[in-house]
């Protein structure tokens, strides 16, 4: 499929075949979190806290990549329904701590197994030093859109 040179090759852009993994991995994450009344903002949320227990509301919306007015709705709604608390009053300045309770360790556990299952099938098809050789690149491509070219990546290493 050829195109005029002011346009982009969407059969050889590695672009647009990023947005379209990414598209494809959502929909296929939305699927097994919906049996379980989550999505994947809900779910991201979770996990981000099991990880870093005490973030706040900005903190969390950067790592679900989230509005702060998104994820204060969000953190409302997960705090009624008894998966996180969060303090009363600042711990430092306006930040509202929020930690996972044990509900919310359940679900999560749940939800984890699904999206591993996901990640799983995504990979089925590459060997493991295919995944690392992958992983390597995305992390490189994301240093480099930041502008952080040289910088390492903020996520471990991937060990398959």
């Amino acid at each position: 499929m050829s195109q005029d040179a002011a346009g982009i090759d969407l059969e050889t852009s590695l672009g647009y075949l990023l947005k379209e993994a990414a598209s494809a991995l959502r929909t296929a994450m939305e699927e097994v979190l919906r049996p379980l009344g989550m999505n994947i903002t809900h779910y991201s949320c979770l996990e981000l806290l099991a990880q870093r227990p005490g973030l706040s509301n900005s903190e969390l919306a950067r790592g679900a990549f989230v509005t702060r007015q998104t994820m204060n709705v969000l953190l409302q709604s997960l705090e009624r329904d008894g998966f996180v608390t969060r303090a009363t009053g600042p711990s430092a300045g306006k930040a509202l701590p929020t930690r996972l309770t044990e509900r919310g360790r359940r679900s999560l556990e749940q939800a984890s197994a699904a999206v591993r299952s996901v990640e799983m099938r995504m990979l089925a098809g590459m060997t493991a030093e295919e995944q690392a050789v992958a992983f390597r690149s995305l992390q490189s491509m994301v240093r480099a859109l930041r502008g952080d070219a040289t910088g390492s990546a903020q996520r471990p290493s991937y060990s398959p």
